[in-house]
């Protein structure tokens, strides 16, 4: 993780009691799929109580809102996010956004259950969602969350293959956006890779195998989930370019 100022965003969160996970670029590089983010991105829990230490722990860090909407529950509980760029000086221009819900995962209390907590020094923790929550999280419209879903998966694969779980397995089976791996995989354990056919139909392609099939079938599987991320913002930019407007604040900025 980029040294110094996201330590210090991460520390003013913690020291105000902001229940959030850590999401996006650090996260990834958390996960060892990454090498550089300035942003620091967050899925909060939207309460009255959170929303106060958020504020608090904004004003510490002298973060200013630059993009519509204004840090309100209602915004955040119909999904969009809400930008800021820090001006104080340890923490100067650097961006954060945060938001309460991600498109076709759980809710934030899942999320929790789920979360990575990992240690750093003075006897501080971060709290970072979930792989296969981020995992989910990065099937967006933008070819940057596909290329890094993709580095995600190839890495958890190449540090677990030698002793995978079933579970770890059908998770694989699953999400692995690799036509060779997938192959490979297939090959080495056949019962699973059928039995997970039923919500992956593709892999069928797998066990034959057919890669130049399954790879048609992973990019249409690709833009379907894109169409269903296009069409989940719809509705939010329309009602961003409504605020904007009345605002006059800089044009709807992307989630992450």
């Amino acid at each position: 993780m980029t040294p110094n100022p996201i330590l210090k965003v991460l520390s003013t969160f913690k020291k105000n009691r902001v229940r959030s996970l850590l999401i996006g670029g650090q996260a990834c590089i958390i996960y060892g799929a990454a090498e550089f983010s300035r942003d620091s991105d967050f899925v909060i829990l939207c309460t009255l109580e959170n929303l106060e230490c958020l504020q608090q722990a904004l004003d510490t860090l002298k973060a200013k809102l630059i993009y519509v909407p204004p840090l309100e529950m209602n915004y955040l509980e119909q999904g969009h996010a809400c930008h800021f760029r820090c001006t104080a000086k340890e923490v100067k221009n650097l961006r954060i956004d945060v938001i309460s819900k991600l498109r076709g995962c759980d809710t934030f209390a899942k999320l929790w259950e789920r979360k990575k907590t990992v240690p750093l020094k003075n006897k501080v923790s971060i709290d970072v969602i979930g792989l296969r929550d981020l995992v989910q999280s990065k099937k967006t419209q933008r070819d940057k969350d596909w290329f890094m879903l993709k580095r995600l998966m190839d890495n958890d694969i190449i540090l677990n293959k030698h002793n995978p779980s079933g579970g770890h397995l059908r998770w694989w089976f699953r999400e692995c956006r690799d036509a060779d791996l997938l192959i490979e995989l297939a090959k080495k354990y056949p019962k699973i890779a059928k039995e997970c056919l039923v919500d992956r139909p593709l892999l069928a392609s797998a066990i034959i195998p057919d890669i130049q099939k399954l790879n048609l079938q992973l990019h249409d599987e690709e833009m379907s989930e894109r169409q269903k991320d296009i069409e989940y913002w719809a509705p939010l930019k329309r009602e961003l370019e409504i605020l904007r407007h009345k605002s006059r604040m800089p044009p709807y900025a992307s989630p992450w």
